[in-house]
């Protein structure tokens, strides 16, 4: 019965961990949990069964009996809590627990148990368990130590142990509230005299005194606030002592009536009064006190530490928390005039200012999608905090009204939130999942827009449910938009730039004035000129057209203000540019009459001349403060306040804004943008600039927002002059245009005089017109070319000065191991300076040796080699270096008493040996010992080797032997520092014996370093006698040696056989050390030179070491630090991957950790060293079932772009942070010198509860694993992967979105933080419930916003999950931090920009070309755009914000659908223009990872160029454009759309100049114009073609790249590097690329469907299919391409040059290269591209795929059809299909032109001809469909009907036979018809495939999809025949392959054995 019973109980639990296990190999690695690893979330939420289980669990082998009363109890709380069983997974768990229970219940001898003494039993167990394990001794213990404050004090000689007791006593905690717990259950029915009575005093004393129950199991982040922990240190500083008291509850407050219970474990505070008031939830309530808590903690570190027994915080540090929380919320108030809750704020005591800060804090924490509308937080809190004001002022609290429902119940989450959140999911539903136009709903930024008017507090308080913000939109109904509609249309960048695009106009006007006036300037040249006046008014009356037109969708719900002055601006411009131009009019008339009196140029000028003299005396006059003053006291009449009032809308800078009397004159942003205001205009101005634009529906930017970077005199005027400098520099640049155009001038004249040009077709158009058409042909490109041609020379000029800007930062100083190696010894100085807290930098000894500069040295090199020799052992831990070249590069603690700085040994190997060579060649060469050591000092790491060695021996030789021996070594060393200081140590020693004297000192240190034996012992004792005999008889000379044998002392202990006889094994650490280091230095000959000998380990010490001397802000001590947050988002990408990825091959037989041996061969060694396994299969370690295979799927893991990597990274901030803290040594609130004494330790840091207290109250890591409920309830691998990361990171959160539902079917959300508990599984701490689904925009800033609320500290870093750190750089964090403290004139930064270092570079040429690209911009793009251009924005991570600022104005990112797909960028347009100041800094990186794969990279940049093409209607681009000054506007427009719309303009050069060139080759034009214009030069097409194309094969973007290079690598190297990856055919790739964002973003105008494109982030080096390339890439590059051949083969067919085909070639090489490009790059950079066997494979897959039929639920990778469905959704709109119409038409010019050619038509251009055609192209179509019908129904008659069609073929076949012989028809019509009837037939299809429905209506939608699939087909077939034909060759597969994989190969790799797979060539 009992192995019955010991079997079923084994069976159960094993049944039950599967079903929580779920198979999943992930699993199968964490800790198991039995019976409590299977219980469902919905028991866990209420009650504590898992801990009960787990308790179980644990005592199960020791009381089984105990066990079976706590499973019974666990039982009987999941019956009650769910008795029906509804919850997922309940009635398996309590099945599955009954029957277990049910084998327990009998004994093993067959007696029932007794059940009334299950309580007896269980006190019995509880009482002799807390004995056994000592647990008052320990709490007492415990409580000793926190009342001294010192815990690492008794343990600090073991902290290893006490960590392990630690974690033990945790579990005996755990265990016994489990106990503790079952025994108030069951004492309830126990007798009250007996047992019943000692439990319940047992739990009486539990509740009152003994916290440690409650506390070590209580959860809480990283205070434990709701009960004090006995082993947490944090709870020691004496600021968090300050910061606990500062909330507690005061006399001051009401009184909370006495039915509110608190926790007995704490103290009532403040939270708790805002909790009865306003009906906050508990976890939030929790959730803030923490947050406020550590604020306020941090606040007072900053002035300093506070004293005493009872320590207090001071007032200003709660005042600058409370300004700093409470900033956005102050200037809305000024902005709408409205006075804070507070009359003043000097008024607020202490108390009070807490309390709204808390208030606030606990409003944004629970507002769940509110939080992104900041000024809806300030409202909230305005009249929330009202509500507080008056329950303060009351003796006792009462609910708050607003928060309370009608039934009495108070909630700010039903009342407050709730309702505005049903308003805005009710119009997120009306998106369509994204497809619905933006004017069609109202988005995050309309709703907040709604609280920048004083409108607002029309909505009452509280809350009126039935006003209009609530209205829920109605079906076919717009509810509004509030400010800005989002229209889809290209014209937004015309209205938002509009000063660029006029200055370009004007620009390009002048210049071609000139240039038609042959550079004369006479009178003429003066009138022409004169019409940029009348130019400029027009361009300004187009764009207040623009204002009114894209207004249109938010006229009813604008406020009528702003709608008046759009309309009277709209009458302004246009009555300006009327008179203007009608002036204009009116001059050129005069111009040419004779005897003028020239009224209307003197009026024009006049007009002109003071428009211009007032802009420039404004712009000087605003210099002065004074003005300001006037400009105030004018502000009272009204007079001035309507034409402010006008001005208000034209969204000019602030300091127009001051003057009102030059308001009516100004229709245009002039001079005055170029100049800086003075400090004076600054302190005049609105700090927030509401009060500029009240009333007005403009952003509520600063007033002199966009001249943003105001500052004070001091740098303002330097930071103006260098961006206003790059912008004259920029403008200048535009005047060498003229040398473009002037070619083109002459033939120009002629052709619009020439009266009859010739038309070979039939004319429309250019008749009476001067040719227009013939001129726009030839000026097009020219045009074209000029818009591109100041984004050439921005990229030009941005090269050259962050080249410049980064030499001057010290950038690639250190980039070679050569450099690092001779600048070594500089480098603990230059640590010591920069990265040691001030405070730690005092010298350890008397003030008297601090002029002694080895001394000096020797005390940064001991500060300085803890922090190096732990960057080495990260390297070794992450295996990037071996064992051996640890050893290598460790630094000596240097500690010791030797007298001189011990480096590491890869500095000094083999150079003692070469020191002996020069000491024993010295005798040959007759060198002096003077000379002798001048040549050893030449090298100067061989000098300190030598002293090293000499000092280190005496040392050790003194340390092991006494007595005489002892002797024997001082007299020696007095002896040879004798000759040493007289020079005669070539005289007294015979240094050619010298390596005799090694060989036997190395002997001995051979023995010295392993541990001590008595053999052992004795062959020391022999080996130093024979190093004593040969110093005695063969190094000394003659005359010292005789010396010593007559030395009476040393001969008897010689002869008595005494010498040496007794050693001192070495036991001192500094001995050992030596030993070890000398042991090295005498064996290792070999050179150092390329250690470390990894390439990213290299590069890594290089960065770092070059870094210690770039400028930085200096650290400060951890404790004074700014503490931060690191935050990642993360949904389902890769956390770990599992051994199944890891060893599952793919088609070609390659598993993923066969690559990553071959990828990395020398980390794949160092692997197999660490985990001491010899050179083995991968295979082998994954299947044996040891810990190894773990740590094998980590090691491939922490290379990949996975979550695990992320993760170790971030928590290298924290083991930093733990390492600085240890040192600085902090204990009880003070700053120690760290480095006093000889103790430089860092061992057992990490063990320190001080040090991790500290470092976890500056340091958090939230990782927002948004759908992680979800995966644990799916026991998803994901899950059990992130709750591994949990356990081995304990300072690691994770954040998630917790689905529930309820009975009625309905859903509730909640946002939980969890961490590890003591059993490794998850513990919750927070669960705050929202107001449902929280995804109402794009799930990325969604899932931030969330999770955000968990974040803690003054700076938050985001992390992207395929991002790394490195230890060496955490070190750097808390310098980067005081950046933020660092004067950058009247803003701080809010953003501080931290450079990337791309880690995938290595896989293939591809992965380099992106890695280079994004490197650059990432580095010296960032850096140009930050100083001089001061436009930098947020481009992604690892930016740090200032988390206050951002968290108060919106967050860290935009969430509306669609429009803020890109969320990263606008955190940047957010902060710029809520007076924010971003900077870039390059002395930390960030490790970042890219995608490698050609698709990979298509699908990023496709999302990327979709959300560029996003932002060009966004209104934070509008207003970014319209504000900010006229050059920092220009380099905004170039670094963020203006690069994408250049980028289309480069594609779009081309299709211009091919079609100008078509227009003029088919209508017979070009061969006119040559003859009679003679245009024989193509000067400025081969001008503007040359520019296009070296834009076009990225040579511009290769420039900045290029500088890179130089600067960072070396001239040499860069060259290198350039003329590698054109080899490589970057050129291709860049090509490629523009093909790609051209595609996406000009599609995102037109159309839209922007989303976010997954690219999987994974290692590509798989073959893609042909099929899988046509889908992605047919509509973005291969259509475009061949329209592009087409256009080349019309143009050379029929185009006339006098120069013949050279000409052709010449002008169409770029157009040729492009088309090529587009065609076969997919297909060049595809693994196995060109292999035959894949080639015949793609095509049977391709033919297949093709011709697959659709259906429902196939999708487009299975079908052609369903894929040509899908490639047609974005046509969505009538506007959409209206400009695809008239894109389309351009295809019908093939086709008209071609015909007129045919030799049957000869030289005919009547329009019958193309009727004819017409006629011919629908009989080919018939044709097409006979000979395709297939009907389905008649199959009697298939075999007629193929009959039929066979010869209908041959009749076809015979009838144009026919036609060839007896007509002029040739067969160069017949190819010709092929030209013109292909790209007709495209116009007609993709007509009816814009025209959908109406096609459909006639029954001929199936012939469309059949005329489709052909023109794909054929498509196809041109694309893979030149592919089949060179996979004919085999070398061409090879070439591919070194191509590819170049860098590969120059490493030694395998790459073809990945390609050709790691299976036996055999069949099986």
């Amino acid at each position: 019965m009992e192995r019955v019973q010991s079997n079923w109980e084994r069976l159960v639990r094993a049944t039950l961990q599967r079903e929580q296990l779920h198979g999943s190999q992930q699993g199968l690695e964490r800790p198991s949990s039995g019976l409590a690893a299977a219980v469902p979330p919905s028991l866990v939420k209420t009650t504590n069964i898992d801990a009960i289980l787990h308790a179980a669990d644990e005592i199960e082998d020791e009381a089984p009996n105990v066990a079976r009363i706590l499973c019974e109890q666990a039982y009987s709380m999941a019956q009650n809590l769910d008795p029906n069983s509804d919850g997922r997974g309940v009635l398996q768990f309590k099945t599955g627990l009954q029957s277990l229970i049910k084998q327990k219940l009998s004994k093993k001898d067959g007696e029932k148990i007794d059940r009334s003494r299950d309580i007896q039993l269980l006190w019995e167990f509880y009482t002799k368990y807390k004995e056994r394990h000592r647990v008052e001794e320990i709490q007492k213990e415990e409580q000793r130590l926190r009342e001294s404050g010192v815990f690492s004090g008794v343990f600090s000689s073991n902290l290893g142990e006490r960590e392990r007791r630690s974690k033990e006593m945790k579990k005996v905690y755990a265990t016994l509230r489990a106990l503790v717990e079952v025994m108030e259950a069951l004492s309830k029915d126990a007798h009250p005299d007996e047992v019943g009575r000692l439990v319940h005093e047992e739990l009486k004393k539990i509740e009152q005194s003994d916290a440690t129950l409650k506390d070590e199991l209580t959860p809480y982040n990283i205070i434990p606030l709701d009960a004090p922990s006995l082993t947490n240190a944090i709870g020691i500083f004496p600021e968090v002592k300050a910061a606990v008291s500062a909330i507690q509850y005061t006399v001051d407050f009401p009184r909370i009536p006495a039915g509110f219970s608190v926790s007995q474990l704490r103290s009532l505070d403040m939270f708790d009064l805002l909790q009865y008031a306003f009906g906050f939830q508990k976890d939030n309530i929790r959730n803030q006190r923490e947050n406020v808590v550590l604020h306020i903690a941090n606040a007072q570190t900053l002035l300093g530490i506070p004293e005493g027994n009872d320590p207090k915080i001071d007032e200003k540090a709660i005042t600058n928390v409370f300004r700093k929380v409470l900033d956005n919320y102050i200037k809305w108030c000024g902005y709408l005039g409205q006075r804070p809750v507070w009359n003043s704020l000097e008024a607020l005591n202490r108390e009070r200012k807490l309390i709204f800060l808390s208030l606030y804090f606990l409003i944004w924490g629970e507002a769940a999608n509110i939080r992104f509308l900041p000024e809806c937080i300030c409202y909230l809190f305005h009249n929330l905090a009202k509500d507080l004001d008056v329950i303060l002022n009351q003796p006792e609290a009462q609910p708050a009204m607003s928060c309370t429902s009608e039934d009495g119940k108070v909630s700010f989450l039903k009342e407050i939130v709730i309702p505005i959140y049903d308003t805005m999911a009710a119009e997120a539903s009306r998106n369509n999942n994204g497809k619905a136009a933006h004017s069609e709903w109202r988005n995050y930024d309309d709703f907040n827009e709604y609280f920048w008017s004083s409108n607002c507090f029309k909505w009452g308080w509280p809350l009126q449910k039935d006003h209009a913000f609530l209205f829920h939109p109605k079906k076919g109904k717009k509810t509004g938009k509030s400010s800005f509609v989002e229209h889809r249309t290209f014209l937004h960048l015309y209205r938002s730039f509009h000063r660029m695009w006029i200055f370009l106009a004007l620009a390009f006007q002048a210049l071609t004035i000139v240039a038609f006036k042959d550079g004369q300037f006479n009178r003429g040249t003066f009138y022409e000129l004169l019409s940029i006046g009348s130019t400029f008014t027009v361009m300004c009356f187009i764009e207040s057209c623009l204002d009114v037109i894209l207004m249109f969708g938010a006229y009813a719900t604008a406020p009528g203000l702003a709608l008046s002055r759009l309309f009277l601006r709209f009458f302004w411009f246009g009555s300006c540019s009327g008179l203007v131009t009608y002036l204009y009019i009116k001059v050129m008339e005069e111009k040419d009459q004779p005897n003028s009196n020239s009224f209307y140029i003197r009026l024009y000028i006049l007009l002109l001349g003071v428009y211009a003299a007032t802009r420039l005396f404004l712009a000087f006059l605003l210099k002065f403060p004074a003005c300001h003053t006037v400009s105030d006291k004018c502000d009272r009449w009204s007079f001035f306040q309507f034409f402010k009032w006008l001005y208000q809308f034209s969204r000019k800078e602030s300091c127009l804004r001051k003057l009102p009397w030059v308001l009516f004159m100004d229709p245009f942003c002039g001079l005055v943008n170029f100049l800086p205001p003075s400090k004076m205009i600054v302190k005049k101005l609105d700090l927030w600039g509401w009060k500029a634009l009240k009333s007005d529906y403009h952003l509520p930017v600063l007033d002199d927002v966009f001249t943003p970077y105001l500052r004070s005199k001091k740098v303002g005027y330097g930071g103006w002059m260098k961006y206003t400098t790059s912008g004259n520099l920029l403008i200048l640049s535009e005047g060498m245009f003229p040398l473009t155009i002037h070619p083109l001038v002459g033939p120009t004249k002629i052709i619009v005089n020439i009266p009859n040009l010739p038309y070979s077709w039939h004319d429309f158009v250019s008749k009476n017109n001067h040719n227009a058409l013939t001129i726009a042909s030839l000026w097009a490109p020219v045009v074209a070319i000029y818009i591109l041609d100041i984004h050439i020379w921005y990229t030009l000029l941005s090269a050259l000065v962050g080249g410049i800007i980064g030499a001057r930062a010290r950038l690639g100083e250190i980039r070679s191991l050569e450099m690092l190696r001779k600048r070594f010894d500089s480098f603990p100085e230059a640590f010591v300076r920069n990265l040691v807290s001030s405070k730690s930098k005092r010298l350890p000894l008397e003030s008297s040796n601090t002029q002694d500069s080895p001394f000096i040295n020797k005390i940064h090199a001991a500060k300085f080699s803890p922090f190096w020799n732990e960057i080495i052992k990260s390297l070794r831990e992450e295996d990037y270096i071996s064992n051996r070249e640890m050893d290598l590069l460790l630094v000596p603690s240097n500690s010791g008493s030797l007298r001189l700085v011990q480096w590491p040994l890869f500095l000094l190997c083999s150079k003692i040996f070469m020191a002996i060579d020069l000491a024993v060649d010295s005798k040959e060469s007759r060198l002096t010992q003077l000379e002798l050591w001048h040549r050893i000092s030449r090298d100067e790491y061989m000098a300190y080797a030598v002293k090293e060695c000499y000092f280190s021996i005496e040392k050790i030789l003194l340390s092991l032997v006494d007595g005489e021996g002892r002797l024997w070594v001082e007299r020696l060393y007095r002896e040879i520092n004798g000759s040493i200081a007289d020079g005669s140590i070539l005289v007294n020693l015979r240094l050619t014996k010298l390596p005799l004297v090694v060989s036997r000192f190395t002997a001995l240190t051979g023995l010295l370093v392993r541990n001590k034996t008595p053999e052992l012992a004795s062959g020391v004792s022999k080996a130093v006698y024979e190093l004593y005999d040969v110093v005695i008889h063969d190094l000394l000379s003659d005359s010292l040696r005789e010396q010593f044998d007559t030395w009476n002392i040393l001969a008897k202990a010689n002869k008595e056989g005494r010498l040496f006889s007794r050693i001192e094994w070495p036991k001192d650490p500094e001995i050992k050390e030596q030993v070890k280091r000398l042991h090295l230095l005498f064996t290792v000959k070999d050179s150092a030179a390329n250690i470390p000998k990894n390439l990213e380990a290299r590069r890594r010490l290089q960065f770092f070491t070059n870094s210690l001397f770039m400028k930085m802000p200096p650290a400060k001590p951890v404790c004074e630090m700014i503490p931060f947050s690191v935050f990642t988002p993360y949904y389902s990408e890769t956390v770990l991957y599992s051994a199944h990825d890891l060893s599952q091959e793919n088609e070609d037989g390659i598993s993923t950790v066969f690559y990553l041996q071959k990828i990395f061969p020398d980390e794949w060694a160092n692997f197999l060293e660490r985990i001491k396994r010899q050179d083995s299969e991968a295979d082998a370690i994954l299947h044996d079932g040891s810990p190894n295979a773990l740590e094998l799927r980590f090691w491939a893991s922490y290379r990949g772009q996975t979550l695990a990597r992320t993760v170790r990274g971030m928590m290298y901030y924290r083991k930093a942070l733990m390492l600085q803290s240890y040192l600085e040594n902090r204990s009880l609130g003070e700053i120690e010198d760290g480095y006093s004494g000889n103790d430089f330790t860092s061992m057992d840091f990490e063990l320190s509860p001080e040090s991790r207290a500290q470092a976890d109250l500056k340091f958090t890591y939230v990782v927002s694993c948004q759908i992680y409920g979800q995966q644990k309830q799916k026991r998803a691998p994901e899950a059990a992967d992130i709750a591994l990361l949990l356990q081995r990171n304990e300072a690691l959160r994770v954040a998630f979105i917790h689905t529930e539902e309820s009975a009625d079917g309905s859903r509730e959300y909640f946002s939980k933080l969890v961490k590890a508990d003591v059993h490794g599984k998850d513990q919750e701490i927070y669960s705050i419930k929202l107001p449902g689904d929280p995804k109402l925009g794009e799930g990325k800033p969604e899932n931030q916003n969330h999770a955000i609320i968990f974040t803690r500290g003054d700076a938050i870093q985001t992390i992207d999950m395929n991002q790394d750190n490195y230890f060496e750089e955490a070190l750097k964090m808390r310098n980067l931090l005081e950046e933020f403290h660092r004067n950058y004139g009247l803003r701080a930064p809010t953003i501080l920009g931290v450079r990337e270092h791309v880690f995938t570079g290595s896989v293939s040429s591809l992965a380099l070309f992106m890695s280079n690209q994004e490197t650059s911009f990432v580095t010296l793009g960032q850096r140009v755009l930050a100083n001089p251009l001061k436009v930098r924005m947020h481009y992604g991570h690892p930016d740090v914000f200032d988390r206050i600022f951002h968290i108060s104005r919106g967050g860290i990112s935009k969430a509306s659908r669609v429009i803020n797909i890109s969320e990263d960028i606008y955190a940047g347009f957010n902060s710029t223009l809520r007076q924010g100041n971003i900077t870039h800094h390059e002395y930390i990186q960030v490790g970042k990872g890219r995608d490698v794969g050609l698709n990979q990279i298509a699908l990023f940049e496709g999302k990327v160029a979709g959300g560029n093409g996003e932002q060009v209607l966004s209104r934070d681009v509008y207003r970014l454009g319209q504000l900010l000054d006229f050059f920092r506007m220009m380099s905004f427009y170039f670094t963020t759309v203006g690069y994408y719309v250049c980028t289309m303009m480069t594609v779009l050069t081309v299709y211009i100049f091919l079609y100008g060139r078509v227009y003029l080759a088919l209508s017979g034009l070009d061969e006119g114009i040559a003859r009679q214009a003679r245009l024989t030069g193509n000067t400025a097409l081969y001008t503007v073609l040359n520019a296009q194309f070296l834009v076009q094969i990225g040579i511009f973007t290769a420039i900045p790249m290029i500088m890179g290079f130089i600067l960072e690598l070396g001239l040499l190297q860069a060259v290198v590097s350039f003329i590698t990856m054109q080899l490589q055919l970057c050129s291709v790739f860049f090509t490629f690329s523009l093909g790609t964002k051209t595609h996406y973003f000009g599609r995102t105008i037109l159309h839209g469907g922007a989303k976010y494109r997954a690219t999987g982030r994974g290692f590509v080096v798989r073959h893609i299919k042909f099929a899988d390339n046509y889908r992605l890439y047919s509509r973005s590059h291969f259509v475009k391409a061949l329209e592009i051949v087409v256009l080349l083969i019309v143009y050379i067919a029929y185009g006339y040059t006098k120069e013949g085909a050279i000409t052709f070639i010449l002008i169409t090489l770029s157009s040729w290269f492009l088309a090529v490009a587009w065609l076969f790059g997919p297909y060049i950079f595809n693994p196995s591209g060109f292999e035959w066997q894949k080639t015949v494979e793609d095509f049977d897959d391709w033919i297949n795929w093709l011709l697959y039929k659709g259906g429902v639920g196939v999708k487009g990778e299975n079908s052609w059809e369903a894929w040509w469905d899908e490639e047609q959704m974005h046509i969505q709109t009538l506007r959409g299909r209206i400009l695809e119409t008239i894109l389309s038409l351009r295809f019908l010019i093939f086709q008209f032109g071609v015909v007129y050619k045919l030799n049957i038509t000869g030289k005919s251009t009547s329009l019958v001809v193309y009727g004819i055609s017409w006629a011919v192209l629908f009989l080919v179509v018939l044709i097409f469909k006979g000979l395709t019908c297939s009907p389905k129904k008649s199959t009697g008659f298939q075999l007629g009907i193929r009959f039929m069609q066979g010869t209908l073929f041959l009749g076809v076949i015979a009838g144009v036979a026919i036609a060839v012989a007896v007509s002029p028809l040739s067969f160069t019509d017949l190819f010709a018809c092929i030209l013109a009837f292909v790209p007709t037939g495209w116009a007609i299809l993709c007509l009816a495939i814009t025209w959908r429905r109406f096609v459909k209506s006639l029954g001929l939608w199936d012939s469309v999809r059949e005329i489709a699939r052909l023109y794909d087909a054929g498509m196809g077939i041109l694309i893979f025949s030149p592919i089949a034909f060179l996979s004919w060759f085999p070398f061409i597969s090879t070439f591919q392959s070194r191509l590819l994989f170049n860098q590969a190969f120059s490493r030694g790799l395998e790459i073809s054995l990945i390609l050709a797979g790691n299976r036996p060539n055999v069949e099986t």
